[in-house]
């Protein structure tokens, strides 16, 4: 804070200065205290001066009895899931009462390295969304997929000092932090006294233990009540995680007890524009968690004090003196709608639209541009039969995670083949960055096509093109049309491309208008419900197909890995 805005702020608190804005006449949810108070908030600049009475103001607005909440946070969210600009990913959510981010480039970052997240810094400052940067720490994943970069100890380190850098993002490597692995031990090393973000998916016991002894402090990927109170109890942050595939609130809600309701967050982590346009952001959280009966004081400070608070962010998550101006004005508490955002003092949404003028940064992006490298001659999904049995990826709906099956494979002269009597389609992964021609062939059940492919250049961690279909011609006419849009999801049947959202941004974002990109998804779901697919969002489902990190089994550009076990495993089985 600059020498003149304090003096500034001191003096409006002090009643010697006129603020520059009073709210009068609202409910002020205090999540220090747990009251809600009637008083008044008079605003300096960017700051809170003071909440009380008697103060005056040059512009004065009348709530009329609405209650006052302090800014939401979702503190871990990929804003390249989005399939937005950063800019565009603010026109989503800052309407919907959210206000600071705490986000993870590392989808970028896995296409396009330091550069992808220098450009996600740049295209978000300014905005009236914070967004916050935890440096990604596993570039890739691990060793297993091929990634477009490759970030060390010591690449993080030279972007740890700039601006809104709080940290270590999501240590997805859990064995690397365990086992104190060379290369990961590093990166613990250079973060342990910031923050460090976790990611330890059904990790317990012993094991837990050590990975929290390690150094991450939060952790999103807890899917049951009993796994995120095994974190809390040994000093966790749990992140509840709401996103558009994996859905943990409902499982999760029931460990929540006011002695350990400190202790628990809001995040979103990948979301998709429908889902933030039409069901919003950690205000879907927020209402989820206070129809399920938590008492709705409790449920705003899990979405913004106890965030703020969890990353170290002494300026905001709450309504008080020297606070940011982050605040949202809702008619109830029991069904939360954000009816006006302030951010930084001014209005800059109301009634789930953007108003003011938002001044967007002028980003150049030729760095992360042009990042499909394919060659076509080089692409062959066929599978030889080598015996009787396959592992076969099984879908859990609702959820990031894969079940591991074993069926008979259908043989078709000498080849195995999808089989759509039984949903099971072949699955590929397709390395994008180097145009190396390595290809994972795999199979899935659970995405439900009876015609056609459909393919998508975001694929977690590494985000080679990932494909599934039920026959070759299609596969490969659905990577080709990846490739020629310059990245983006597709749905195709035969040659033919029936609906398309193109991604030129890392192969991950879009550079048109949420609303555009929300119509242009609204409609490829439309083509993959009609080739079959019962599912609320198969493209989210099959870009997760090749993360690694997350059991059970799942497939990369180089084979086939039981997420258990670390390591590969043949596809067929004897």
């Amino acid at each position: 804070m600059k020498r003149e805005t304090l003096l500034h702020l001191l003096a409006v608190a002090r009643g010697d200065e006129p603020a520059d804005l009073v709210l009068r006449n609202g409910h002020v949810v205090n999540v220090f205290s747990g009251e809600i108070l009637d008083v008044d908030i008079a605003i300096a600049g960017e700051y809170i001066a003071a909440v009380g009475l008697d103060y005056d103001g040059k512009t004065e607005i009348d709530l009329q009895g609405q209650y006052v909440v302090p800014g939401l946070i979702d503190t871990h969210v990929h804003v390249e899931s989005s399939m937005c600009s950063p800019p565009q990913f603010a026109r989503a959510i800052v309407p919907h009462g959210v206000t600071t981010v705490v986000s993870d480039p590392h989808e970028i970052a896995n296409v396009a390295g330091s550069d992808g997240i220098r450009y996600m810094l740049a295209a978000s400052e300014g905005l009236p969304l914070t967004v916050f940067v935890n440096l990604p720490s596993c570039v890739p994943a691990t060793h297993m997929g091929t990634a477009g970069a490759n970030l060390e100890a010591e690449d993080l380190l030279a972007m740890a000092g700039l601006p809104r850098v709080l940290g270590l993002a999501e240590f997805m490597n859990v064995p690397g932090a365990v086992l104190g692995l060379p290369g990961a031990i590093e990166k613990i090393l250079a973060f342990r006294d910031g923050h460090i973000d976790g990611h330890a998916p059904e990790i317990t016991g012993k094991w837990l233990q050590a990975y929290i002894a390690a150094g991450p402090a939060t952790d999103h990927e807890s899917m049951s009540a009993g796994e995120a109170l095994e974190k809390v109890r040994l000093g966790m942050y749990v992140l509840i995680r709401e996103a558009t595939a994996a859905k943990n609130l409902k499982a999760i809600l029931p460990m929540l007890t006011p002695e350990n309701a400190r202790r628990l967050a809001f995040s979103t982590d990948d979301r998709h524009p429908a889902d933030l346009i039409d069901k919003g952001s950690i205000d879907n959280n927020l209402r989820e968690t206070i129809a399920a009966g938590v008492d709705p004081i409790t449920a705003i400070r899990i979405a913004t004090l106890n965030g703020a608070e969890a990353f170290g962010l002494k300026d905001r998550g709450a309504i008080g003196p020297g606070r940011r101006a982050d605040i949202v004005i809702t008619p109830t508490l029991d069904d939360f709608y954000a009816a006006q955002v302030f951010s930084g003092g001014q209005l800059v949404a109301e009634n789930g639209k953007p108003v003011g003028t938002w001044v967007l940064p002028q980003v150049d992006e030729s760095a992360v541009r042009s990042s499909i490298n394919v060659d076509m001659e080089k692409l062959s999904f066929y599978v030889p039969a080598a015996g009787k049995k396959l592992r076969v990826i099984g879908i859990v709906p609702e959820q990031v995670v894969t079940s591991e099956l074993v069926l008979d494979a259908k043989i078709v002269d000498g080849e195995a083949v999808p089989d759509t009597d039984r949903d099971i389609l072949k699955l590929a992964i397709v390395e994008r960055h180097k145009a190396t021609g390595k290809v994972g062939i795999g199979f899935v059940q659970g995405l439900g096509l009876k015609q056609g492919a459909i393919a998508g250049s975001v694929g977690h961690d590494c985000h080679n093109i990932t494909v599934a279909g039920v026959d070759d011609a299609s596969m490969y006419a659905a990577v080709k049309a990846v490739k020629e849009l310059g990245g983006g999801l597709v749905a195709v049947i035969g040659e033919q491309v029936i609906s398309s959202v193109p991604l030129p941004i890392g192969g991950l974002m879009s550079d048109q208008s949420v609303e555009t990109v929300r119509q242009q998804m609204d409609a490829l779901l439309t083509k993959a419900e009609e080739l079959g697919s019962p599912l609320h969002d198969p493209f989210m489902h099959l870009g997760f197909l090749a993360l690694e990190v997350i059991g059970k089994l799942k497939l990369t550009d180089q084979g086939l890995v039981d997420v258990d076990k670390f390591d590969f495993v043949p596809l067929w089985v004897e």
